[in-house]
């Protein structure tokens, strides 16, 4: 390992002075210093080890040496655009095309999930000849410019919603209108969109696209409820429109059960178009939007040629194809179920035992713990939320949260993350929990 070119408050100083003010850093009040990782865990300045518990990018493990050797072995070689043939190109496309719905089969590699949804946008634009987006409330799909018009989560604090974008309440069986003392929450939550659909229509606009992630995670990881989806679909493609599912952040076998989240609504249900990217290079910049023949043909019509510069490079795709044979020869899917399970588990004992612990929700390695100041109103804990995540730091646990009010502690660690290593973390947060409720009045000007 080279030698560190600064101190840590060098680095700090020079982050301030050259680094974009809005480019947030984790623990403002004091950042970690990270210099490597290796699996689950990263590490600062001073070796001090931290359990990461939210990087699904780094979705095979930090550093993985399966996925470095192919990325290394590939650039030896050759490293081109997508205008000459290469097999990893194809061999890509054909691994991943067995892990989706057999309609979806035309591939567009690209560098990022930002990239990937606004690709989806033009496909679904230029196969409806529609324009306008229904989006959920608090959703966020990328920051390019036509990302932002359609994420609530951004453009509520920028230049506010623009009429072609409508907004539908988030499929929240906790928090949301219909709960989960609610007969058919999917049901009634899709008919918002319905009436959204029917009061576009009144005002002469036409429906391009529905998009939606998978499991909404910036609103606060959010499980759809049952048959949400298969609704959705029904009443948006009726319109003329076309459901997108945004796995960016939830795709590759991170639910456990299925390799893409939205199979958890059944095996009946197919997107008209998939958007992935975060876990897909492990950390190397890769995206892809996959769409239907159909799709595909409308948008080859236009007689404009896609060409993305680095999307689907030989190196790219080396590296996709190992991160593949890393989930499974080392069965992170099942890994991501079993670990998951055990720390939901452990996670509601938390809840019954500490009143703070509203909702666990969450499927394989996707997790949130939504913090309440009381159980019957669901009041927000936001304050105790942020508390709780510094004192983690200070046990050597890195998280975060998520959420509209950000009140949800968001677990999405690599998917080697073990069972001891949820035990650690659910044991310091019962620890940090226990001491909370001894003396919270007392902590919240101390802290």
């Amino acid at each position: 390992m080279s030698a560190e070119l600064y101190s840590k408050e060098e680095t700090l100083d020079l982050r301030k002075r050259l680094v974009g003010p809005s480019c947030k850093l984790f623990f403002p009040e004091d950042p970690v210093k990270i210099v490597r990782a290796e699996g689950q865990y990263i590490y600062d300045e001073k070796g001090r080890r931290y359990l990461d518990c939210i990087n699904n990018v780094s979705h095979v493990g930090h550093c993985h040496p399966v996925v470095v050797k192919a990325a290394h072995e590939q650039n030896k070689v050759l490293n081109t655009n997508t205008r000459y043939l290469h097999d990893n190109l194809v061999e890509y496309a054909t691994r991943l095309s067995k892990t989706l719905p057999e309609k979806l089969c035309i591939f567009y590699f690209v560098n990022s999930g930002s990239e990937a949804n606004d690709l989806a946008l033009r496909l679904a634009r230029q196969y409806t000849k529609h324009q306008d987006v229904i989006v959920l409330d608090h959703a966020y799909h990328g920051h390019l410019t036509s990302l932002i018009d359609i994420s609530p989560y951004k453009f509520r604090k920028l230049e506010g919603q623009k009429e072609w974008v409508h907004v539908v309440p988030l499929p929240d069986s906790y928090r949301g209108p219909y709960r989960e003392n609610h007969e058919d929450p999917g049901a009634a939550y899709a008919n918002e969109v319905k009436k959204c659909i029917d009061e576009a229509h009144r005002k002469n606009h036409k429906i391009a696209a529905f998009f939606i992630e998978s499991l909404p995670s910036v609103a606060g990881h959010i499980i759809p409820p049952a048959g949400y989806f298969q609704k959705v679909a029904e009443y948006v493609r009726g319109a003329g429109g076309v459901f997108v599912a945004d796995e960016i952040q939830v795709g590759f076998g991170r639910v456990g059960k299925h390799f893409w989240a939205f199979q958890l609504q059944g095996e009946d249900f197919a997107p008209d178009i998939v958007t992935m990217g975060k876990p897909m290079g492990n950390g190397h910049p890769i995206a892809c939007a996959i769409t239907t023949k159909e799709i595909a043909d409308a948008f080859t019509g236009t007689g404009v040629e896609y060409f993305n510069t680095f999307g689907g490079n030989p190196v790219s795709c080396a590296i996709g194809l190992a991160v593949l044979d890393v989930i499974e020869k080392e069965n992170l899917m099942h890994r991501a179920t079993e670990v998951g399970n055990y720390m939901m588990e452990l996670l509601n004992k938390q809840k019954s035992k500490h009143g703070m612990v509203g909702d666990v929700r969450g499927v394989g390695l996707f997790i949130g713990v939504d913090l309440v100041k009381d159980h019957e109103k669901r009041t927000p804990a936001t304050a105790e939320a942020e508390f709780i995540i510094r004192r983690l730091k200070q046990e050597h646990i890195v998280v975060s949260t998520d959420g509209p009010h950000g009140n949800v502690i968001k677990f999405k660690p690599p998917m080697c993350f073990t069972k001891e290593n949820a035990k650690f973390v659910v044991d310091a947060l019962d620890k940090i929990l226990t001491a909370m409720e001894k003396n919270w009045d007392g902590c919240k000007t101390d802290c």
